[in-house]
């Protein structure tokens, strides 16, 4: 099951792939053969960021996380929190992150990420100050906008359609990059 549940949440029977009736016909999801719960393994909701530092000539900061091997650089993202919006959820997890305060938030637009089951809410963030990263981050670069090079995967497109909204042809890595 590759690091799916085994075990109901609700009565710890071991879960079975089980087919029953949903809308549109029979489905066969992780569910449990004792008490009926399922495990609907629905698309978490990520937060990215493309990060337009207004105090550095409109540069585009974007970072690497600490635990990647290579030297990506990507976008900000996070994980909304209980009781928050979109916009205030991506602007805490840019404060969080680099220290940046943010100024302005836009959405860019939403984006599919089935290799991890992930729908992407991608924001255009104005921000400014001294860029402090957390400890999930190793270190960042900042760009102008004309030679960002985005990825062919979930936030690269975010990022090609934010430079397309600024009048600039995405231009992408070769993927996957070379170690």
């Amino acid at each position: 099951m590759n690091g799916e549940l085994k075990f109901c949440p609700q009565c710890a029977t071991p879960l079975q792939w089980l087919a029953r009736e949903e809308d549109g016909g029979p489905k066969q999801r992780l569910r449990c053969p004792a008490c009926e719960w399922t495990h609907w393994n629905n698309p978490t909701p990520v937060l990215a960021a493309v990060i337009e530092m207004a105090d550095r000539d409109g540069q585009v900061l974007l970072a690497r996380n600490a635990a990647w091997t290579g030297r990506m650089f990507a976008l900000i993202t996070g994980f909304m929190e209980a009781g928050e919006s979109p916009q205030e959820g991506i602007a805490r997890e840019v404060k969080e992150e680099t220290s940046v305060e943010v100024d302005a938030v836009n959405l860019i637009g939403v984006y599919d990420f089935q290799r991890m089951n992930q729908v992407i809410i991608a924001y255009h963030v104005v921000g400014h100050g001294e860029i402090v990263l957390s400890p999930e981050l190793a270190e960042y670069k900042l760009f102008a906008p004309q030679d960002l090079r985005c990825w062919p995967a979930g936030t690269g497109y975010a990022l090609a359609d934010w430079l397309r909204s600024r009048g600039h042809a995405p231009q992408f890595i070769e993927w996957p990059p070379r170690s």
